[in-house]
């Protein structure tokens, strides 16, 4: 399998010439969902969805197929009937060929004063790789490629490393970063690097890593 970063939290997965694309939101690249079979969208929030975008890439490619959640789903699936599959904790099922799990339901709490809206997160062919959207969800199986939201308004650097403590993968690659500065990125790779207890990679947008 190989991962190539995205900006923010969106990751491309290539496996046998297939591609699928995860959260391929506006903080992302207006090509990121190029090539793609399959994209998954673990919720609703504009970093991670971007309606037009997806909008765009169903009418440019017929066999473009979407997983999400409720929310999600309901604001493309007329348009684009029997293409957007609504998905929710505990589903299984197949896409661009990559055996995909759903786990979770709810979105960090941001401030307890704003609702929480539903959040998935999806681990990838048995645990190969888990993107857990913007949640600490922690798969009820091993996980040996962790996608670890670094930074975020709903956490904090002490989280993240429990976190990476608690789901336990052989390595953690940094999404969720578009508002983590240049200037900041050393102490938060020292951090988690030091104590989270996995292997710990940054990778820039456009890079790639086989897993």
């Amino acid at each position: 399998m190989k991962l190539t970063k995205k900006s923010h939290s969106c990751v491309r997965l290539e496996k046998d010439g297939r591609v699928l694309v995860l959260d391929p939101g506006g903080f992302s690249e207006e090509d990121a969902t190029h090539g793609a079979e399959a994209i998954l969208v673990t919720h609703e929030h504009p970093d991670h969805f971007d309606e037009g975008r997806l909008r765009a890439a169903l009418e440019a490619d017929p066999g473009v197929q979407v997983w999400t959640l409720k929310s999600v789903a309901d604001q493309l699936a007329p348009a684009f009937p029997g293409r957007i599959h609504t998905v929710g904790h505990g589903d299984t099922f197949s896409a661009a060929g990559f055996d995909v799990q759903v786990h979770g339901e709810l979105h960090a709490v941001i401030h307890p004063d704003i609702p929480r809206i539903t959040n998935v997160g999806y681990l990838v062919d048995g645990g190969a790789l888990f993107h857990p959207g913007d949640a600490f969800t922690v798969p009820d199986q091993p996980v040996e490629t962790l996608m670890l939201p670094v930074m975020a308004p709903w956490s904090k650097v002490a989280e993240v490393i429990d976190y990476v403590r608690e789901v336990r993968p052989r390595r953690a690659y940094d999404i969720h970063d578009a508002l983590l500065t240049d200037l900041a990125r050393p102490i938060y790779d020292r951090h988690i690097g030091n104590l989270g207890g996995a292997e710990h990679f940054r990778l820039d947008p456009g890079a790639s890593a086989d897993l």
